[in-house]
């Protein structure tokens, strides 16, 4: 029993078996969209704002941010008064 391609593929394009596969030369793809590389330098302040915001504590702010903590205390707001 033998099948043709066309029988096994009806929406196949039709190629002649003795085509070169050199005779039609492929199209280069389309070059990928690059990511934008823009960036965005942000002040202590904005930074201790953001880390704040994600859920930081005021330790883990000071030292990854290389501030003291009565700095980022200053940025928060926070009082270190007893009352």
């Amino acid at each position: 029993m033998s099948f043709s391609i066309s029988s096994l593929f009806p929406n196949a394009p039709s190629t002649p078996a003795n085509a070169s596969a050199s005779a039609a030369p492929a199209q280069p793809a389309a070059p990928v969209a690059k990511a934008s590389t823009d960036t965005v330098k942000l002040s202590e302040a904005q930074q201790v704002y953001q880390l704040h915001h994600q859920g930081k504590s005021v330790a883990q702010i000071s030292s990854s941010l290389s501030l003291s903590v009565a700095a980022v205390n200053g940025y928060l707001n926070i009082s270190n008064t007893k009352g």
